[in-house]
Order: structure tokens, then sequence, then C-alpha cells
């Protein structure tokens, strides 16, 4: 360990505009509390999402003597687009729709197969597996897509420096792998899965389609207990201590600190958490997008004459005031970089976890249904109630409060025999979505060579019950979460209820944890479409506190000049192979949200809502980068 001065930034404006910030709410479910009179008996466990307690960090005081100031950090790392390499990239450019993705031009990746680049999905896109007779997954298949739709990430760089302050990395393109090559020209890259959403995600045990995220957070990387690694250093007694990580309750920090030093999605080549750290550290929080004087966490920090917070703040400031001073006060390194520095990814996991933790949807009618007020839910949605809980048998997957067996409440379940298998990871399921040998989802390992499967690891005999296995993602919102499963297949819930119905496209009835055929009727789907409908939150629907935002822009795909021909950018004599993007705008909201409802993903597939009658339309302008 080498150890030099580094100078520590400090005002009183870090301290002392925080500490004014309003009192925020305890970490909870928010909505109003149950109805009089029990909830309905349910065979799935199903209860409102205020009847259970939002998971905390037993140890959180050990690292943050701030929480408010903590929350107010990670709502600004996780808007703000200078966190991603290219200065464009945010965590919300993959999570601003409802905590999803909504975009739908270059979006598709595909590592078995060619696929059309830079294409812009539509309805008859969908779903990537067609069958003659829909209600039947042994009828002739009249198309089917190994594609993924996934989320654009950056183009492929190689990173060589960076100066503090700045907006982006410095870098040159790469020769790109043909997937992302169009005639020459650098497309953004392609996640190999769909973006599940961020909301209510606090309650799941593990994140991530394959639950590599791991619950016990280590500081530096999403793989928990597997890295065991010191990755943070500590001040005693005038030096610094190298010290091993161990939070729990923190799959959402694990999760946080994956995508922004990976080379697809936010990350040029050669980028670790330290060299992040040295540009943002010094940076103006949200430097280039505008935020409400109403949002609800950062409002009374908006710059009145543009964009960013007022006054002088960096992410320095905001980290000292968040963060106990043993874990940034220190004046030596380490290895040439800062303590601040060197800590900036544990300072990043917990503080966007603290803000996403904020961000739970319990205000809907179904749990207002299930809290007692039995006018909440119309018949034909009741109907639908009924159905999920029973002959579709939709709770044995989408059960308890948190509408997923993937939670917190059930991580201690690691069940030993489920028919025939003998183990199974606890809110994991082999859906049919996609054949095994396309995803092996839990089946696989993380980047230090552990099994991601719990069973697994366990009882090696289990591993062919996780190899195919996906996280059972929790329902609140998904009407504005499309397109879905891990791969994106299906555009709408009523396909998503088509599926279903039939069994799965690609079935595997050995396998007990496998959906099986449900031959519902034209009624029976239309009940459980409206009861998935009735699970969406009005303060998601129009982006109300906590759900409101600071500006964003996202990339929608490279113009093109002719089929298949892009425009190269020309300004940066850096990205000379890079296809030149197009972007869409979202102005801020505050905390009385937006006066129009956010667009579903079909919606946004037909062109409906883009005459101003709907949030987050892909047709608005980009003030930052025009």
């Amino acid at each position: 360990m080498t150890l030099r001065r580094f100078p520590i930034l400090m005002t009183a404006f870090a301290l002392g505009c925080l500490a004014q910030a309003p009192p925020q709410p305890p970490p909870g479910p928010g909505g109003p509390p149950a109805g009089p009179g029990a909830p309905p008996a349910n065979a799935g466990g199903l209860r409102p999402l205020s009847a259970i307690p939002v998971p905390r960090p037993s140890n959180l005081g050990k690292y943050v003597r701030d929480e408010r100031a903590l929350v107010a950090l990670g709502k600004a790392l996780y808007w703000d687009m200078q966190v991603g390499s290219d200065g464009k990239t945010a965590c919300a450019t993959c999570h601003f729709h409802a905590g999803a993705d909504h975009r739908s031009q270059n979006q598709l990746a595909d590592p078995l197969a060619p696929f059309v680049l830079n294409a812009t999905l539509g309805p008859d896109d969908f779903p990537f597996h067609k069958l003659a007779d829909p209600n039947d997954n042994r009828s002739r298949v009249l198309a089917n897509s190994t594609a993924r739709a996934g989320s654009a990430g950056v183009p492929r760089r190689s990173l060589t420096g960076f100066v503090p302050g700045r907006p982006a990395d410095d870098g040159f393109d790469l020769a790109d792998a043909p997937s992302f090559s169009l005639n020459g020209a650098n497309l953004r890259q392609v996640t190999g899965r769909n973006a599940p959403s961020v909301i209510d995600a606090v309650f799941n045990f593990r994140n991530f389609w394959d639950g590599r995220a791991s619950n016990i957070f280590t500081g530096m990387t999403p793989f928990g207990e597997s890295d065991a690694r010191p990755n943070a250093v500590v001040s005693v007694n005038g030096g610094l201590v190298a010290e091993q990580v161990r939070v729990d309750n923190s799959s959402l920090a694990s999760q946080a600190v994956g995508p922004v030093v990976n080379s697809v999605e936010m990350a040029y080549e050669g980028r670790t958490w330290p060299k992040v750290a040295r540009r943002l550290l010094g940076a103006r929080p949200l430097a280039m997008q505008r935020v409400s004087p109403t949002d609800s966490v950062l409002g009374q920090f908006a710059n009145p004459a543009g964009p960013g917070l007022s006054g002088p703040a960096t992410y320095a400031m905001l980290v000292q005031s968040a963060f106990q001073p043993a874990y940034w006060n220190s004046t030596q390194s380490v290895d040439g970089f800062g303590q601040a520095e060197f800590n900036f990814a544990l300072f990043f996991g917990l503080a966007v976890q603290a803000y996403e933790s904020t961000l739970i949807s319990g205000n809907t009618r179904f749990d207002r249904f299930l809290g007692g007020d039995g006018t909440a839910l119309n018949p034909q949605e009741q109907a639908g109630l009924a159905l999920f809980r029973g002959r579709a048998a939709c709770a044995t997957c989408h059960g308890g409060p948190e509408t997923t067996q993937a939670s917190v409440r059930n991580s201690q379940r690691v069940d030993l025999v489920v028919g025939r298998n003998p183990g199974l990871d606890v809110g994991f399921f082999r859906t049919g979505a996609t054949p095994i040998a396309q995803d092996i989802g839990l089946g696989g390992l993380d980047d230090f060579g552990r099994l991601l499967s719990i069973a697994a690891t366990r009882d090696s005999a289990a591993l062919p019950a996780a190899q195919g296995a996906f996280k059972s993602p929790a329902l609140r919102n998904v009407e504005f979460t499309g397109p879905y499963f891990h791969n994106g297949g299906q555009a709408t819930l009523e396909q998503v209820i088509d599926f279903y119905s039939r069994g799965g496209d690609f079935p595997t009835p050995n396998n007990p944890t496998g959906v099986r055929r449900l031959n519902l009727n034209a009624g029976e789907r239309a009940s459980l479409v409206a009861l998935l409908k009735s699970m969406s939150d009005d303060r998601v629907r129009f982006e109300r506190a906590p759900f409101d935002h600071p500006e964003l822009c996202v990339p929608v795909g490279a113009a093109e000049t002719a089929p298949g021909v892009v425009r190269i950018q020309t300004a940066d004599p850096r990205f000379t192979l890079s296809a030149a993007d197009k972007w869409v705008g979202f102005p801020p909201t505050g905390a009385q949200g937006s006066s129009v409802p956010l667009q579903t993903f079909d919606e946004m597939l037909r062109g409906i809502g883009n005459d101003g009658s709907r949030a987050h339309a892909m047709t608005g302008a980009c003030r930052i980068f025009p």
C-alpha cells in the first residue's frame, strides 16, 4: 500500500445545506394504511405491501452518518449522465420509465444469430416466438427469434484518462465486434437481457435476473462473499487500514456497482472504481441537467439559473455529508488514489440503494383491496384475482405482499426437495421463455467462479434445476414495464397471459418448476390483464413523489442517412468510428408529477400518446444534446 498526501475538499455548504433537507419519512411502502377488516383469505399469501417492513441493513450506521444526505446523494448519482464514461449515460438511462427501459430502437442483441442492427421495434416484431395457434405451444412455429430486447449502453471504447470535474472520460473508439458495427460505424452496445424495474426491488433478496447481485454487499462488486477482498480503507489512529465490507440486506447496493464499470453498459474498457471517483468527486452533481425546485429530494438544491445543483456543490461534498469521516477524511492515499476515491464504490452502492429504497409503490387499488376495501377492485378484476390465487396459480411465483417469491422474507427458505429435484433456489423459476441452452441464468457462475445458485452451491445435484431459471419479478406497475421476461420477448400483458395460458414457448414437462398449460378462455385472460393493471400505483403513473426526477436525455439509436447507413460523429477526432446518436429528452418533474400518464410499451410501439397525451412518449426534444 503506497501512501501519499491527497487533498479532500470540504466546505460548510455540504454539511450546511444538506442538514437543512426536509425530513424524509422512514423507508416504507407508502400509501394509506390498510382498510378495516382482515385481508381476504387467499392461497398465495397476498397482503398489501404496507403489511411488511422494508428491508434495511443492520450495520448502516458504521458507514453512514446522515441518511437524508445519503438519499440525496443517491438520487443525484442515479440520474446523473456524467456517471457514464461518455458523460451521457446514467443509471436512469436504462431505468427511467417506471424503473425500466422504454426505448425501441437499437435495443436488440443476439449472441447466437445475425440480427438487424439499429432496428426500430414495432408491434409486428412481437412476440419473438410466433405460433400458428397462440393457444398451443405445440402448433407450427411461424417465426422464432433468438434475439433479446436489452438496453443500449455505451459504444465500445478504451479509457485513456480522466480529468477531475470533467463530464466524460477520455478515450478512443475501438474496432467493434461485428455484432454492433453497422457498415464500419460503431453503434451503442446492447445488453443481453431486458432491464427489470428498480421500483420495489428493495424487497428482492437478490437482484439481476440471474441473482448475481448478492444480498451481502462487499463494497465494490455485485458478487457478495465471493469477493473476499478488503474493498475499503478506514482511518485508524492517523493511518489507513484495509477493511472488508459486509453489509446485509443490500442487494440493491450490490446491483448498483456492476453497470458503472461494465464495458457494455456504462464504461470504457479499462475503467475502475477509483478512476470513476477521480473524475466524479470534483464534478458538480447533475451539471448538465435541470432539477425542479419542487423535486421531493433535490428541490431545495436546484439551481434557479440553469442546470445542476446550486452553490459550489461537488460530489465530494455530498459524500462528506452522508458518510462517516473515517471513510473519507484521510489525506493519505492507496496505490495513487485518495481514500475517498478508493472507497467510492462503497459510497455509490449504499447511496443509490438508499434512494432506490424510497421507490416503493404500495398505493395501488390492488393493495387497497387486499387491505380490506372491497370496492377497490371491480368485478372483472376480482375475477382475475380469484384466478391469480387459484387455477392460474400465479401466486406460486408471485405470492406474498411483494408479489414475488424471490423476497428477503423468503431468503432463509431453500427447499431441499421440490418434486423430484434435489434443490431449488426460492423465487427462481424456469418459465420456458427461452430454451435452457440459450441462457442458463441461475445456472451460471459469478466473476469469481462461484455458482450463482445457492441450492447448487450446497448440493451439486441441484444444478440441473438451476439451469435456465430466472428470478421471479414483482408485478406492481407491470403495465408500464414492457417488454416482458428476461429476453423482452413479449410486448403486451395480453401476450404474457397468452404465453402462460399455453404453458410457455419452450415447455419443460420434466421440470416441476416449469409453467403448465392453463387453457384460459378469452374472459379469463381479460380478467387477469385487468388485475395486473390494478397493480399500478398512480404516483408511478404520473411521476409523483417519490417517483419524480431531474431532466434526462436518452439515446434512441443512430440516425440513418439511407437504409443501413448511419452518420459518423465528426466533431470529436477521438470517436471517428462512432455513429452519431439520436436523442429524446424528458423535462424534470417535481413532487406533483406530470399532468398526463406514462406511455405503455404497447402504446409507444403504436404511436399512441405522441400527441402529448402520454408522458415519456419517445418524441420529446433533448435540450442537452440537440
